[in-house]
């Protein structure tokens, strides 16, 4: 390696790996403020927490690797061009591209161990940081229901609450609950305003559950196809619900026991392939199934009679034939029509509150489905985009001649402020197939990529980088209509 290579790369690699320490360090103050609701007042050991900093560490990288490549990258060519390095290489006959040379061969490297961490360490770090918050929180049991998502409490029920409130976070608002059956089936949904959380004892191994002014939904298990078109499923309002949940089993909390649960988070890329193979293929079947579902509860199929049925059932005498439905409905005594006008209500009722639940039901899978090949995409968009960021960050460090924190540290914010913030943009409407959900995290490289083509063309080939021909046009035309504005006011 000659000297001149291993000088830069040594210059790099310092300003890289300090600016990295510096965002590992302010990231974990970060954490540590961001969880320490569910860390403080549990009298955990500091093994648990310091293994929990430890994991979450690698769940930062998407966010520090970009900015630690656009700091240092801002930092050492600002300090070649600050120090006139740049000069004494270009005397020498070495152009930018060269002195970048190597590099780009350490960004290519850097490139692929982003892609190892976010494929095999990054999904590790969030099973092992799900598995320990899910321990943490059965140190108290009112933590373990989070807002917004659905929560996990025991193997049969799954929570979710909008919003807690109260000194330990008892009480809840807008909860969602579904219940598994005893055969392991998920059937029952309880929707309720209010609820509140209460122990009987403080060693009580028993958890209440107090829902107030809500709605009891349950589908019906029966053992033919008559019944089930009969009784499908079963609702019931309600003022006041108590449900009992057995704690028994979060005693003795064991903070090294793994656990089996698998989100999107948590899957490498040939898991998150075969994940979105399947979301798919349940999905297009949900909705076949689903409108059958509901054809079939119209009443309006009729499957037609073979012919000797049709034979066997056909009047005798001459009947009426009935024309439309008013006539019909004038057929039946006033006291039927009353029940009838109130069944076709009920009935109603019944399907638009079916289409409703499995419209948010369909949503969530559709959402489900998206994020899976987002977070596919963005383990490729993420090498791509530390690459491309490196071309934005070192033109920009020869062009304003400033090293150290100061002015560099300033620029690199804001590239990767604008990096990160149309990313997440991206990446939200993305979630509801606003966009593609495979294109998302590729725009912000995308939309920097010529921007870093255009500003290391204009370092390598000595041009202004801001400079632009036609705004001289343009200026000197105003220049030139003021001028003869202002001769005509004086004439």
């Amino acid at each position: 390696m000659k000297i001149l290579d291993r000088y830069i790369l040594t210059q790099f690699l310092t300003n890289f790996l300090g600016a990295l320490s510096i965002l590992v360090l302010i990231f974990v103050f970060h954490t540590i403020f961001t969880y320490i609701d569910e860390l403080a007042g549990r009298g955990l050991e500091l093994w648990i927490i310091g293994k929990f900093l430890i994991y979450f560490i690698p769940q930062l990288i998407p966010i520090i690797m970009p900015l630690a490549v656009v700091i240092s990258s801002i930092m050492t060519f600002g300090a070649f061009a600050e120090n006139y390095e740049f000069a004494a290489m270009k005397a020498s006959g070495i152009s930018l591209m060269r002195v970048m040379l190597p590099l780009i061969v350490l960004m290519a490297l850097l490139s692929i161990g982003t892609f190892f961490l976010a494929n095999n360490v990054i999904p590790v770090a969030y099973r092992e940081v799900y598995t320990l918050r899910s321990n943490i929180a059965k140190v108290k049991p009112a933590m373990a229901i989070s807002e917004g998502v659905f929560s996990n409490i025991g193997e049969d029920i799954s929570i979710k609450v909008a919003k807690k409130s109260g000194d330990n976070d008892q009480f809840l608002h807008n909860v969602l609950i579904h219940k598994k059956t005893p055969d392991r089936v998920n059937r029952t949904v309880i929707f309720a305003k209010k609820g509140e959380l209460k122990t009987a004892k403080t060693n009580s191994n028993f958890l209440q559950l107090i829902l107030e002014d809500g709605t009891y939904y349950e589908d019906i298990k029966t053992n033919s196809y008559e019944a089930q078109e009969r009784l499908p499923f079963a609702k019931v309002h309600f003022q006041k619900y108590i449900i009992n949940l057995d704690l028994s089993h979060l005693n003795n909390v064991d903070f090294n026991e793994k656990t089996d649960a698998t989100t999107y988070r948590m899957m490498n890329v040939g898991q998150l392939g075969y994940a979105i193979d399947s979301l798919r293929t349940d999905f297009k079947q949900n909705i076949t199934d689903y409108g059958n579902n509901m054809f079939r509860r119209t009443g309006f199929y009729i499957a037609p009679p073979s012919a000797e049925e049709a034979k066997a059932t056909q009047p005798k005498t001459k009947t009426q034939e009935v024309t439309s439905i008013s006539q019909l409905f004038n057929a039946f005594p006033n006291d039927k029509k009353l029940m009838l006008l109130e069944m076709a209500m009920n009935n109603n009722q019944t399907q638009l509150d079916n289409v409703e639940y499995r419209q948010n039901d369909l949503e969530y899978r559709y959402k489900l489905m998206n994020l899976h090949i987002l977070n596919l995409s963005d383990k490729f968009a993420l090498t791509v985009a530390c690459f491309v960021l490196f071309f934005v960050a070192a033109p920009l460090g020869a062009f304003i001649r400033k090293g150290g924190i100061g002015l560099p540290l300033v620029v690199a914010m804001i590239v990767f402020l604008a990096y990160y913030f149309i990313g997440m943009f991206m990446k939200n409407i993305a979630e509801n197939n606003t966009i593609n959900p495979a294109l998302a995290p590729w725009i912000p490289a995308l939309i920097l990529l010529p921007f870093g083509v255009y500003l290391t063309t204009r370092v390598t080939t000595d041009k202004e980088v801001f400079h632009f021909p036609f705004t001289n046009k343009i200026l000197r035309l105003i220049e030139d209509k003021i001028k003869q504005l202002k001769s005509k006011k004086t004439a």
